[in-house]
């Protein structure tokens, strides 16, 4: 099968146009056999060791040209060069490769140029190159009158290719990793070199017989090579890389990357957002596989190790809190007893004392006693492999769905795997013979099963053993290894996987499930992988670019041909992590990868808008005028001096009006329209203004809040009583309540991710489903649960626990059974209290107002966004007060205007009352005078229905009711201020 190529692809031209239209002006060189005969024609110049480029056009030539192309590619316009290097940026997937191979021949035919050097950082991007140029070689023939060009990888074994690469005057590709020439790039001249020195430099720095007693090095720097960087971000990392880069002696350096750390004279952007507008590259939809919490066994994680302040270990535990278990990250050093650490959880009651940590890179490790051991990322007690066992089922259900879905339409469904342990998916046995390892019995597993479903029978005509293989890095005795991906023994494994690149389309061939090690999936680019699942146990989990950049390349059908159906082309990733968390880890990296801000509105959004002229004729904005836009809408408070979108910006508002001036009126729609663009409603953006709310001391020293203070001050406390009999009978009706106990169970939900201007959304959900795990094998102790929650007796317990009749579902999920019974015990009990409760105030005991003018002094800094700002200034604390709810503001405002209201407050949050079942803080104190001076306190509320208030704010707003009888204090709920008699 050939691979095809579609040379009208205007995204790529465009990219290829921008590099070119740089050198606008420059001649183009005369044929090669005049070339030849002189020294300087056009683009070549000759010098005794060979032909080189050479431009002849100066920087400010260069420097316009860059600004035009800057303007026509909607990017902000420089001021001045930053050299001659020039950056073009490319999501990954959208033909990179095949862009600067092909502004190669474009340069060479425009302006005669035909030296060039690629350089890049790694093996693996090495392999993909040369596949690439393998690939498109009879592509590039065709577009560019069969062009003779040679293009070889630079070894030092074959020096004849250095000189060949200067003296030849045909178009001459170099492919070199940075490794090759960058190690002994020297920090002092060769002529300050003494002879031991020189004798240490690489055979490319060094003098050399077969080259005349030249340096090869001397012979590329005469050819004035094209430098083109690969991924610089990873090429010229250091100083010492960049000195090498600069020693090539290149012409012009032209970088391409999907995330350049540094764009020199950027002039063409193609980023993940207009990559997904221009459907350039698969849609990315999320199965996140989720356990419920299953706080049944002793679980453990370990999640770093660090040695920089003695040696210690970050662990994730299961710690008690005061509504149940809850996963907990801590830190932990020898000898500390996670019994302790969890708030003594049972399960921790034995062997888990913390006996050795070690903190050596690669091969860290935690160590308890009784001999439990885990590695970095490893976990126990958790449902860790319950999770793994759920990635790989849907995977293979996925990819059935999608073989089902493609069927007969030509295009081969592949699935990728990524591991961290050759041996989870292929064992080594003692007699020389293989066998799977977990991962792989469980893929069989699942493939087996669900193949034999009617819906699925019969789509893959291959046995279950043909369909799955490992590519993996082997020792010496051809056995597969886990490595770090940048060895010597990758480099076969690369060749490998870039060799099998067009077998693996070949629907004929079984092969379907690749499973690969996860250090080597920088070599991973094959357009028809539809499905992508990372198991990994003991390392940390890659970046998510990194991890569906394997699969973002539009597919390929039987005839080599893209694919642009976009219900055809979606990728997969099946996670363990929630779809939210993988959205905003996916937008956090966009962020980072590529200066990208979502939900900004940049100063030349606008450049773009057209505008009519008087006489009718349309053009752009442009950039100058985009600029003075921007301006104007910060000005007038829209946008924020960093392009965030303000509150005052609200479209939605049937009373809002855009204010611009004149120059821009008739754009208002447009304008609107532009930003809307980046607005963004699962966004969460930190745009707020603050406030320090200012004290009033008068208002403090008043009668009136001295006469109200007087009165609500008062500190109480409570008793209560109960009969126990009373207690078991309520918490059994309670317990029979509860719905039935379930195993704890792995959930999947698919949910389509969508990359816009304003952010990373996966909101859209396309389908769900939940596995049941297996059963607890060790039983925790009940009854010493339930005492530690309730605080009753072991016989009470004993007695609810027989008489309940659901004892049995304690085995089905443990934790679950216990959280239920205990919650439902609790309030049981806290009803009965609640009926027995009285409270009496407490000598000498009564909030201090001096706490509220201490709290001034100190600042207190709020949201303008839940202010109310108080009109009438004598009569509260302070000139806002901070509402909660819509309630609460109107109630804030009526208050403020009514007459007859003196002075309100309130009540600041330490302002709490006690109660069983935690503490509770009042909303308003306020004073009322007509006839006489009255003192309220009230709590505001939506509904006075108290069977639509939660059951503890009811139990709460109860006992403040008594709190505040036993004080004479008039306490109520209300709506809204009309119902307080006056």
């Amino acid at each position: 099968m050939k691979l095809k190529f579609d040379p009208s692809l205007q995204y790529q031209q465009d990219a290829v146009n921008a590099v070119v239209g740089a050198f606008e002006g420059q001649p183009f060189v005369q044929t090669g056999a005049m070339a030849m005969q002189a020294l300087q024609i056009g683009g070549l110049f000759q010098t005794e060791l060979g032909l080189g480029n050479q431009l002849t056009i100066g920087d400010d030539q260069i420097l316009a040209n860059i600004q035009t192309i800057q303007e026509a590619n909607e990017i902000e316009k420089i001021a001045e060069l930053a050299g001659r290097e020039f950056s073009v940026e490319m999501e990954t997937g959208t033909g990179k490769t095949y862009v600067y191979l092909r502004t190669i021949f474009e340069l060479n035919k425009t302006y005669g140029f035909k030296k060039f050097i690629i350089v890049v950082p790694s093996v693996a991007i090495r392999e993909g190159v040369l596949k690439s140029i393998d690939v498109t070689k009879e592509h590039f023939h065709t577009l560019f009158d069969n062009v003779p060009f040679d293009h070889f990888v630079y070894d030092s074994k074959r020096l004849g290719k250095v000189r060949q690469f200067a003296t030849s005057n045909q178009i001459q590709i170099m492919v070199i990793n940075i490794q090759s020439f960058q190690k002994d790039v020297a920090d002092k001249d060769l002529s300050e070199m003494t002879e031991d020195e020189l004798k240490k430099l690489n055979v490319i720095n060094r003098e050399n017989d077969r080259m005349s007693g030249r340096r090869p090095i001397e012979f590329i720097q005469a050819a004035c090579p094209i430098v083109l960087l690969d991924e610089p971000q990873s090429v010229d990392t250091t100083d010492k890389s960049r000195r090498a880069i600069a020693n090539l002696n290149p012409m012009v350096t032209l970088r391409y990357s999907a995330t350049h750390r540094n764009p020199y004279n950027l002039v063409y952007k193609l980023d993940p957002v207009k990559a997904y507008d221009l459907r350039l590259v698969k849609r990315i939809e999320v199965a996140s596989i989720r356990s419920d919490d299953n706080f049944n066994d002793a679980y453990v994680k370990l999640l770093k190790t660090d040695n920089k302040n003695g040696i210690k270990a970050q662990i994730e535990i299961h710690k008690e809190g005061t509504s149940g278990p809850k996963a907990t990250k801590l830190w932990v050093k020898q000898g500390d007893d996670l019994f302790v650490k969890s708030d003594e959880r049972d399960a921790y009651h034995d062997g888990y004392i913390v006996q050795n940590i070690d903190c050596t890179p690669g091969a860290e490790y935690i160590e308890f006693n009784q001999g439990r051991f885990l590695e970095l990322g490893q976990e126990v007690g958790g449902l860790g492999e319950d999770v793994m066992k759920a990635q790989v089922w849907e995977t293979v259900e996925q990819h059935l769905r999608k073989e089902r879905a493609l069927n007969g339409k030509g295009i081969k469904v592949l699935s990728l795997f990524f591991i961290d342990r050759v041996a989870n998916y292929r064992v080594y046995n003692e007699d020389g013979s293989t066998s799977l390892g977990k991962i792989g019995r469980w893929f069989e597993e699942a493939y087996k099963e669900l193949t034999a479903k009617p819906i699925y029978k019969g789509l893959i005509p291959f046995d279950v053993a043909e369909v799955h293989n490992g590519y993996f890095s082997q020792d010496k005795q051809g056995r597969a290894k886990d490595t770090r991906g940048n060895t010597v023994d990758d480099d076969d494994t690369y060749s490998l996987i870039m060799r099998d690149k067009e077998r693996l389309l070949d629907p004929n061939v079984a092969l379907r499930f690749i499973f690969s090690h996860s250090a080597l999936r920088e070599g991973w680019d094959n357009p028809n992988v539809f499905q992508i699942c990372t198991l990994n146990e003991s390392q940390s989990v890659e970046r998510k670019r990194q991890e569906i950049g394997r699969g973002l390349r539009l597919p390929v059908n039987a005839d080599g041909e893209r694919v642009h159906d976009e219900t055809v082309n979606r990728l997969t990733v099946i996670a363990n992590e929630s779809y939210e968390d993988f959205a905003r880890t996916l937008q956090t990296e966009f962020e980072e990868d590529f200066g990208i801000k979502f939900g900004r509105v940049e100063k030349i959004a606008f450049a773009k808008l057209i505008q009519r002229a008087p006489d009718g004729s349309e053009k752009a904005l442009g950039q100058d005028a985009s600029v003075k836009l921007w301006g104007e809408l910060v000005a007038k408070g829209y946008l924020n001096a960093t392009g965030d979108i303000l509150a005052k910006f609200d479209p939605k508002n049937p009373h809002f009006k855009l204010e611009v001036s004149g120059e821009f009126a008739a754009l208002a729609p447009e304008i609107i329209d532009e930003v809307n663009r980046k607005l963004f409603k699962n966004r969460i953006v930190n745009v707020r203004e603050e406030h320090t709310l200012k004290f009033r001391k008068e208002v403090q020293l008043s009668l009136e809040f001295q006469a109200l203070w007087e009165k609500i001050k008062h500190r109480t406390r409570y008793r209560v009583t109960f009969a126990t009999a009373d207690l078991v009978e309520r918490a059994l009706a309670r317990i029979k309540q509860i719905e039935p106990i379930k195993a704890a169970r792995v959930a999947t939900t698919v949910v389509e991710v969508e990359i816009t201007d304003a952010g990373v959304a996966a909101d859209k959900q396309i389908s769900s489903r939940v596995r049941e795990t297996q059963q607890v094998k060790v039983l925790p102790d009940i009854l010493a649960f339930l005492q530690k929650e309730t605080e009753l007796t072991r016989h009470t317990l004993a007695e609810i626990l027989k008489r309940s009749g659901r004892l049995a579902e304690f085995k089905i999920n443990p934790q679950a059974f216990m959280a239920g019974v205990a919650k439902e015990i609790s309030r049981a009990l806290h009803d009965l209290m609640l009926e027995g409760i009285r409270y009496e105030k407490v000598a000498g005991q009564h909030w201090e107002m001096s706490r509220i003018e201490q709290e001034a002094e100190e600042g207190i800094v709020r949201y303008l966004g839940n202010l109310y700002e108080v009109q009438n200034r004598e009569k509260a604390l302070f000139d806002a007060i901070v509402y909660d709810s819509e309630v609460e503001r109107q109630f804030a405002r009526d208050l403020d205007h009514n007459e007859n209201v003196k002075l309100f407050v309130k009540l600041p949050s330490w302002f709490k009352i006690d109660t069983p079942i935690g503490t509770y803080n009042p909303d308003w104190a306020f004073v009322t005078e007509r006839d006489e001076k009255l003192y309220f306190v009230r709590e505001t509320k939506g509904t006075l229905d108290s069977e639509e208030r939660r059951t503890k704010e009811n139990q709460k707003i109860a006992c403040g009711r008594k709190h505040f009888d036993s004080i004479g204090v008039d306490f109520a709920v209300i709506t809204s201020l009309s119902e307080v008699a006056m």
